[in-house]
């Protein structure tokens, strides 16, 4: 029997407020959430499932997507119109692991794309805790090779804009500087933005091909600031932008551009994706040298 695929894609859950370094209250917010409405629908998580893959807890869901409606059934010779409480519309399958601050889900074409399954998990998460001193982000892990593909076919970047958020509890050794920055401001995001028109100097191409090449690699001097956030936010942990010329037109590359993404079954087992999700986090994680604070 041929399974059908579904494309699933991996992000960082970036927890921010109370939620930042508290291992347990997104398992708990995930586990008990209530449903939320926008509109006539109302989304919650539902069929939850706990367990451990490669020894890394965690938690297997459905963002479901719902609503009240009627429908028509059959009444021994004639139709009738009942109300249908709670009619599933759709759900995706998304499996979290907080070792990794990861998650990898996956996505509908006409109901829940995956940007929807993002701001929607995030909702859900922050209407559990009430909105106290609490948010999360979902980031997109970039795919270094994709993301240097692009960029090397521009003849000179004159723009890098990001916005990062301080990770946890994973973090790149090449930006920890950076890291060490945002701790001793108490920041929970800082943006950055460099413009030139002539070009600006960025060695960001050759700092992941180097680190793809060799995961233990260390430049001469530290990583600039802005390089530095961008490595952090390919590693998941915020956004970034970079806008060049190319063949003298102007184009933009986007760290979500190049989502890091795998296929799997459509209605998957919670154990085997786990397990699949796991060997993606992992390898990420170890090619990048990527530490636990």
């Amino acid at each position: 029997m041929a399974y059908k695929r579904s494309r699933y894609y991996l992000n960082r859950v970036v927890k921010l407020g109370e939620l930042h370094g508290n291992k347990t209250a997104m398992m708990d917010a995930l586990v008990n959430s209530n449903f939320i409405s926008y509109g006539q629908f109302k989304w919650n998580i539902t069929d939850t499932a706990t367990g451990k893959a490669n020894n890394h807890d965690f938690i297997f869901g459905r963002l479901s997507k719902f609503r009240d409606d009627y429908v028509k059934l059959v009444d021994n010779k004639s139709t009738i119109e009942a109300e249908a409480q709670n009619l599933l519309i759709a759900s995706v399958p998304f499996v979290y692991f907080p070792d990794y601050s990861g998650i990898a889900h996956s996505h509908t074409w006409n109901n829940i794309d995956a940007s929807t399954f993002c701001e929607r998990f995030r909702n859900i998460v922050i209407n559990y805790f009430d909105g106290f001193f609490v948010d999360c982000q979902l980031d997109p892990i970039a795919d270094y090779r994709s993301f240097i593909k692009k960029v090397s076919t521009l003849d000179r970047v004159k723009e890098i804009e990001t916005k990062i958020f301080p990770p946890n509890p994973l973090f790149g050794r090449l930006w920890g500087k950076l890291l060490n920055y945002i701790e001793s401001r108490n920041a929970q995001q800082i943006n950055i933005k460099e413009k030139s028109e002539i070009g600006l100097n960025t060695e960001i191409i050759r700092l992941m091909r180097e680190i793809l090449k060799d995961k233990n690699f260390q430049p001469e001097n530290e990583p600039a600031i802005t390089d530095a956030a961008l490595l952090m936010a390919a590693d998941g942990y915020g956004t970034a932008t970079v806008e060049g010329i190319q063949d003298g037109e102007i184009t933009t590359i986007k760290t979500s551009d190049t989502q890091l993404s795998f296929l799997f079954d459509k209605d998957p087992s919670p154990q085997l994706l786990a397990e699949e999700a796991e060997k993606w986090l992992a390898r990420t994680s170890s090619e990048r040298d990527m530490e636990h604070k």
